[in-house]
């Protein structure tokens, strides 16, 4: 069952067109990855979805309810983490999480109940009674996720969740989010520049670039369609191996990024093994040929033709070139 619905979504900001067209499903109890690069649509598409940016065309609907005509049922049904914190550094933690559960109009009992849960389960029970101004930025990332479930969301958007984080705290919060959708049945949405947070945790990934869906399936499952027999070469003479391997009937694709050429072929042992006397007959030199399993970012390259940091570099050019106009 599909608890979000997303069709032909577009946000336009005059001329510039941030979020185009884009379409998806997400099934109840995933972990849906928004992969990109900053200034791609993610958040643009998390603001609309959750009721705080106004759709210029296309649908969207999360547990059943319009995002456009049905705003607080929506509303009802989210959480919300966002880049930037929104912690009251003066509160505690427990005063923190109150605050929230009043917001929703929770019961006392209620919400005594849910914070003791919630608290437990991010291990910050111990640190109820202190002020979040003394906490890490671990400790407020946990927090922070532990209020958005707080009023029982359906859905819970994490926009960036880790972003400044040391990788030891990261994989701490990883460990948190899985467990939501298992312990707590919450469907997360995700977005992330982190090629291995995505990798980790999504059950479907939607790369997105330049306000466009670009790929959208199962992390492994777009690793292995760019690349199940795959050979990558690194070498200074890129353009020479390209020219000597290009139409023959065993290579499928060729893909240069810097000194590294990617081939994708039919078999890879015999691929390979036909590859190296190519290199070696023409005299090409060579610092390393081999069989390689593709990642995430093959993939994004695959697809846009640039890697992740190329496209992040590409993003900040035409965000200063749109502030000039």
């Amino acid at each position: 069952m599909a608890i979000v619905e997303v069709e032909k979504l577009t946000k336009q900001f005059g001329d510039f067109k941030a979020v185009d067209e884009v379409s998806f499903e997400i099934k109840e109890g995933t972990i849906f990855g928004f992969l990109g690069p900053n200034g791609a649509g993610k958040t643009t598409t998390l603001n609309m979805l959750a009721t705080l940016l106004p759709i210029t065309s296309g649908n969207a609907r999360i547990n059943g309810y319009d995002v456009q005509r049905q705003r607080p049922e929506v509303r009802k049904s989210i959480g919300m983490v966002f880049q930037d914190p929104t912690l009251d550094d003066e509160l505690t933690a427990y005063e923190n999480m109150d605050f929230h559960g009043r917001m929703y109009g929770m019961p006392k009992k209620e919400r005594e109940e849910k914070i003791a849960e919630l608290l437990e389960l991010v291990e910050l029970a111990d640190r109820q009674n202190q002020r979040v101004e003394k906490f890490s930025g671990g400790m407020r990332r946990r927090l922070e996720i532990a209020r958005g479930i707080m009023h029982s969301p359906r859905v819970l958007f994490l926009d960036e969740p880790t972003l400044g984080l040391d990788p030891q705290t990261k994989n701490h919060l990883w460990n948190y989010i899985e467990n939501l959708t298992q312990q707590q049945r919450v469907t997360i949405i995700l977005t992330t520049h982190y090629m291995d947070e995505a990798d980790k945790l999504s059950d479907i990934i939607a790369i997105i670039d330049e306000g466009e869906i670009i790929a959208l399936d199962e992390p492994e499952k777009l690793k292995e369609d760019i690349g199940g027999n795959m050979i990558r070469i690194r070498s200074g003479q890129g353009e020479s191996i390209r020219e000597n391997l290009a139409g023959r009937d065993w290579v499928e694709d060729i893909n240069q990024n810097g000194q590294y050429t990617d081939i994708s072929v039919r078999e890879a042992k015999k691929g390979l093994a036909e590859t190296t006397n190519i290199l070696v007959n023409k005299n090409i030199t060579f610092e390393s040929a081999g069989i390689f399993t593709p990642t995430l970012e093959d993939v994004f390259l695959h697809f846009t033709g640039k890697t992740l940091r190329e496209e992040e570099a590409s993003a900040k050019d035409r965000l200063r070139r749109r502030k000039r106009n």
